[in-house]
C-alpha cells in the first residue's frame, strides 16, 4: 500500500505544475476518504529530495535580478499573476515537504488532515492562476521567477519547529497583508477571473496560517516552552530581514497570530 509519505514524495519528483498539483488533490483526496472511513493510510517513511522537482521554466533568478513588476499595465499585471503562480507552486511542495521530512516526530492525525488539506487547496490555486494567465494569453513558466521561493525549506531543513515558524507564520502571514491590495489592483482593471481567484485564494491562507500556529503552538506545549519567544528566536534566526509593515492584525489575529507575535520583528522605518 502506499503510504502518505510515499504520496508526498511522489508529489515533490514530480516536475510539471499542472502534473504536480493533479497528483497532489488525487493524493489528497485518497486521505480525506481512508479519514472518513476510519481507515487512515498509513503515514510511513520516505526520505523526500533536498529541493523539488521543477520545470525547465521559468528561469530561476536571484531576487535582486527578477524584473520590478508594474501591475499598471496589462503586462504589470500578467507579471504579477506569474509571481502568485510561483508562490502557490511552491506552497504545494512546502505543505507536502513536511509531512515526509519530520516524520520521525510523532504527531497527532489532525497535524496531517491540515497539511494535506492544505496542499490540496495550494493546487487549486495554482490551477485557479494559470487558468488566469492563459486568459490573458499567457503561461506559467512565460517569465523569470524567484530562486530563493525554497530557500526556508532548506534553511530548517532539520528544524520541525523553525519550518513551521517561518514558513506559515511568517511567509503565509505576508500574503494576508499584500493579498487584499493585488485584489484592488485586479478590480480596478476588472479582471474578474482574476479577482475571483485571488479572493479564493485570501480567504483559504487564513486557514494554513492557522495550520502553523496551532501545530507550532502544541510543540512549544509538548516541550514546555514559551511560544512567543521561541517564535522570536526562531524568525530570527532563520529570516533575513525583518518583517515589514503594515499588518493585516484582523486576518492574523483569525489564524492565532497575536500582535505581540509579529510587531516585535517589525521594520519600524517602514
Amino acid at each position: 500500500m502506499q503510504t502518505l509519505c510515499d504520496m508526498a514524495v511522489d508529489v515533490l519528483t514530480t516536475a510539471d505544475g499542472r502534473e504536480k498539483t493533479a497528483k497532489s488533490r488525487a493524493y489528497a483526496a485518497q486521505w480525506v476518504a481512508a479519514r472518513a472511513a476510519d481507515a487512515p493510510l498509513p503515514l510511513g517513511r520516505a526520505t523526500p529530495p533536498l529541493r523539488p522537482s521543477r520545470p525547465d521554466r521559468p528561469e530561476l533568478l536571484d531576487p535582486r535580478d527578477v524584473p520590478r513588476r508594474r501591475p499598471g499595465s496589462p503586462q504589470g499585471r500578467i507579471a504579477l499573476l506569474h509571481a502568485v503562480a510561483h508562490i502557490e507552486l511552491n506552497a504545494v511542495d512546502l505543505h507536502w515537504d513536511i509531512i515526509p521530512r519530520f516524520a520521525d516526530t510523532p504527531m497527532p492525525l489532525g497535524f496531517y488532515d491540515d497539511w494535506v488539506k492544505a496542499a490540496d487547496e495550494e493546487s487549486k490555486h495554482f490551477n485557479l492562476i494559470c487558468d488566469c494567465l492563459e486568459e490573458l494569453g499567457s503561461f506559467y513558466g512565460a517569465l523569470p521567477a524567484h530562486a530563493g521561493m525554497w530557500r526556508a525549506a532548506e534553511d530548517t531543513v532539520d528544524d520541525f519547529m523553525g519550518r513551521l515558524a517561518v514558513v506559515p507564520m511568517v511567509l503565509e502571514a505576508r500574503g494576508l497583508d499584500v493579498t487584499p491590495g493585488m485584489i484592488g489592483i485586479f478590480r480596478k482593471a476588472r479582471a474578474d477571473s482574476a479577482v475571483a481567484a485571488l479572493e479564493v485564494i485570501y480567504a483559504e491562507e487564513v486557514g494554513h496560517v492557522a495550520y502553523g500556529s496551532k501545530w507550532f503552538h502544541f510543540l512549544c506545549g509538548r516541550h514546555d516552552a514559551d511560544p512567543k519567544s521561541v517564535f522570536h528566536t526562531l524568525v530570527k534566526k532563520y529570516f533575513k530581514g525583518a518583517l515589514k509593515p503594515p499588518f493585516n492584525e484582523e486576518k492574523r489575529a483569525e489564524a492565532g497570530m497575536p500582535p505581540d507575535f509579529y510587531w516585535p520583528l517589525a521594520d519600524q522605518q517602514t
